[in-house]
């Protein structure tokens, strides 16, 4: 606490001269000192948060606003400056700066105080912040841009240069540091173009020329009155120092011209591609070239030599050839330009698809593919979009087999998707009706049989015009026939699909979240017959983590109805003429919430496994009503993942996640308020004995976290306490450093109950 009074006796000064100025009452200053004395205190506990100083840096700049504000408002008689002035924008600098000490790992801190110390003027303060950031930090490159930029904004290019050049020695193989300096040299360029402009100096040699003819007119008439031989040698020696002046002078304007032409953006292009040739940076020095408002004639100079350095250097890779392709297609291109840039684009690359390898082909049929639906998703008129279908339709009758399944999957997808509005006038004749797309559909699915992106399409397209039946009997033959990349795209359409159709046609959540679960609990015992292990393990992983927000959502939705069942019941019973009995809902033929179906073979039929079927159905017999129900019932959904289906710990993660949400229904009903904290922790201890046995590490952690959050400081430090010895000394430690994570957290509170818990130093004072 001495600390926290030392600060307070540094405030005493400027708040007195606030008071003397009329910025600020008395009252107004005893708040300002007790607001500052909750922050210093916060700043002083034994683990120091870097919120806690950010939100102090934040309440000294509103208080900095304010004061200008009203200095502003009250127009102040100009006198010599006074401690008010300043202080508060140096009581920023000191909060940062004892930030820095705690946090010097922090890079987006370092870059908070530079821009900070930029906002406030303080150029000399910011020249400081980032020498101190580039030695701490010499290899994050927005350090270099931000300090770049600081020195040309105070005309200093050759700082920025010589920072930048720096940055790139030891950066060589980041994009942005060479896009950075690109562009530093461009701007170099146009303040160049500027200046001689302004000046008068003509850099395409028409100054030159004037200035010759100029000096022979003098020369002539000197020769005119020339009658002594002593004034012939001076002569003599005036044509030679002229000729000497004239050659100086064409040196001169030949760099000046050179430097014009972007002879040191050339360089410098020439250089980033030596250093690092990827596709990233060409794309990135295209972006910047394209967009920069530099005269025209340097721009296309300037992309020419960047995309000859492309050819040489990427001749054959895809997105080099597309970026080539596609140089003159800018974002504002319009009209007649765009026709015709459009047209060479394509061409362009139907031809590099057609004179392809066939070890290429994939690659550059991938490329052009995405060039076509990324230009028929734009705004542009329906015959363009028309004109890219129809090249892409005869691309792939003249390719020989085998066609890459992209240039497929991008066929369907486009008629799928533009057939309403472009209609059969302009589509090729065999794909202008639905009847014809889904023929096209079903024929390349025989070509690609084992590709999901062509499956994909497809079931698109039969979602779109056949029926029900159909879509079904199409995905559960995508699910046996397609193998590697993308097979859990495909196994999961069906659920997307199911959801979006349930949410249309039916109002009810309830039905929705049981169709799900239906769904689920068909699809992942078939999982189970993928026969690539890695796939198979994955796509049930997935499968299982959808079953399990399935299965919490059909359980949340069974609680309200289980309460709207008992009001409902309630008052049925209490405005009743007679005692008969109102029926119960766990008899007769109506009793269950969501009546089952005659096809319904899983709510009638046991489980495989044998698990009880009132568990697999999550509260169909009888919705839970009280607190105890519904733990019971929570308990049993996670019995049933544990026992049944052997989720992964990324599976009880998500359940844990889930559970530790809680049930917001349940505090609004009659058998008490406040959330189920009794509940919760039975539910999560369950969770947290699976999930242990597959992570332990971040099983530990959360469940931890969770005590913390819920009140339960010393049981989370006995649960850390015993991670050593349950889980090994690696493990524990590893568990410990994540407890002290969680400990220096965002979360406000959670430091201080630990400490108490851990029997720590009390620390007071308010939470500002």
């Amino acid at each position: 606490m001495e600390r926290v009074q030392f600060q307070q006796e540094q405030m005493l000064a400027e708040l007195k001269d606030l008071v003397q100025k009329g910025l600020f009452t008395q009252k107004e200053v005893k708040q300002i000192m007790q607001k500052r004395t909750a922050f210093e205190t916060a700043l002083v506990r034994r683990i120091p948060k870097k919120s806690d100083f950010l939100r102090y840096a934040t309440y000294e700049m509103s208080l900095e606003a304010l004061r200008r504000k009203r200095a502003e408002r009250l127009k102040l008689p100009k006198g010599p400056p006074s401690v008010s002035d300043y202080a508060l924008v140096r009581r920023q600098f000191q909060i940062f700066e004892r930030a820095l000490k705690k946090f010097k790992g922090d890079v987006g801190l370092w870059i908070q105080y530079i821009q900070v110390a930029k906002k406030e003027g303080a150029r000399a303060l910011v020249g400081r912040i980032t020498a101190r950031a580039l030695q701490l930090h010499p290899n994050v490159p927005a350090l270099y841009v931000l300090a770049a930029s600081h020195e040309l904004e105070h005309l200093s290019p050759s700082a920025a240069r010589a920072l930048l050049q720096r940055g790139i020695r030891l950066n060589s193989d980041s994009v942005e540091m060479w896009r950075e300096y690109v562009k530093m040299e461009l701007n170099f360029i146009e303040s160049l173009r500027r200046r001689w402009s302004v000046l008068g100096i003509d850099v395409k040699g028409k100054g030159k020329e004037t200035e010759k003819a100029a000096k022979g007119k003098q020369r002539k008439a000197a020769d005119s009155g020339d009658e002594s031989g002593l004034e012939d040698a001076e002569d003599a020696n005036a044509d030679g120092m002229d000729v000497d002046q004239e050659e100086e002078l064409d040196e001169d304007e030949a760099a000046r011209k050179q430097i014009m032409e972007g002879a040191i953006v050339k360089a410098v292009i020439s250089n980033a591609v030596k250093a690092l040739p990827k596709i990233e940076l060409f794309r990135s020095l295209h972006e910047l070239i394209a967009a920069y408002p530099s005269p025209p004639s340097l721009r296309e100079s300037l992309l020419d030599h960047l995309h000859a350095l492309l050819r040489d250097t990427l001749p054959s890779l895809p997105a080099a050839i597309k970026l080539a392709a596609t140089r003159h297609l800018s974002p504002d291109i319009s009209g007649e330009p765009l026709v015709d840039a459009l047209k060479n684009a394509n061409d362009v690359l139907l031809e590099a698809v057609r004179t392809s390898s066939a070890e290429a082909r994939e690659g550059v049929a991938s490329v052009y593919a995405e060039f076509i639906e990324e230009w028929c998703g734009k705004g542009v008129d329906d015959s363009l979009k028309a004109y890219l279908i129809t090249s892409l339709h005869l691309l792939i009758q003249q390719l020989p087999s085998p066609i890459p399944p992209a240039l497929l999957a991008a066929h369907v997808r486009l008629l799928v998707r533009h057939h309403a509005s472009l209609g059969s006038a302009l589509l090729p004749p065999k794909v202008n009706s639905p009847d014809k797309i889904l023929r096209v559909a079903r024929k390349y699915t025989t070509r690609a049989p084992s590709n999901a992106a062509v499956w994909l399409a497809r079931l698109e397209a039969e979602k779109q015009f056949a029926q029900p039946k159909d879509v079904e009997s199409a995905w559960q033959e995508a699910r046996t026939k397609v193998e590697g990349l993308g097979l859990e795209d495909v196994w999961l359409w069906g659920l997307q699909s199911s959801a979006s159709t349930s949410s249309s046609a039916h109002d009810d959540d309830n039905a929705e979240a049981h169709q799900d679960v239906k769904l689920l609990e068909h699809l992942l015992p078939e999982s189970k017959r993928i026969r690539e292990p890695a796939a198979a393990s994955a796509i049930h992983e997935v499968l299982l983590i959808r079953y399990a927000a399935a299965t919490h959502r059909a359980l949340q939705h069974q609680m309200a109805q289980g309460e709207r069942h008992a009001d409902a019941s309630t008052s049925a019973m209490s405005t009743s003429d007679d005692n008969a009995p109102s029926p119960s809902l766990s008899s007769g033929p109506h009793a269950h919430v969501r009546a089952r179906k005659p096809g319904d073979r899983a709510a009638q039929q046991p489980q495989e496994d044998g698990s009880d079927s009132n568990s697999r159905q999550v509260g169909r017999h009888s919705a839970p009503r009280t607190r105890s129900e519904l733990a019971e019932a929570r308990l049993a959904r996670v019995r049933r993942l544990g026992t049944a289906h052997a989720p992964s710990a990324r599976v009880w993660a998500e359940v844990f996640r889930q559970e530790s949400e809680g049930y917001p229904s349940l505090d609004m009903n009659a058998s008490g308020s406040g959330p189920d904290a009794e509940g919760d922790a039975r539910v999560l201890g369950a969770v947290y004995e699976f999930w242990r046995q597959h992570d332990g590490v971040e099983a530990t952690a959360a469940w931890a976290a969770w005590l913390l959050r819920s009140g339960r400081g010393k049981e989370a430090v006995a649960v850390v306490g015993r991670a050593r010895s349950v889980l090994g000394d690696a493990a524990g430690e590893e568990v410990e450093r994540r407890w002290k994570a969680i400990l220096d957290g965002p979360d406000g509170g959670a430091g201080e109950e630990a400490e108490d818990a851990e029997g720590g130093a009390d620390v007071t004072g308010e939470e500002p």
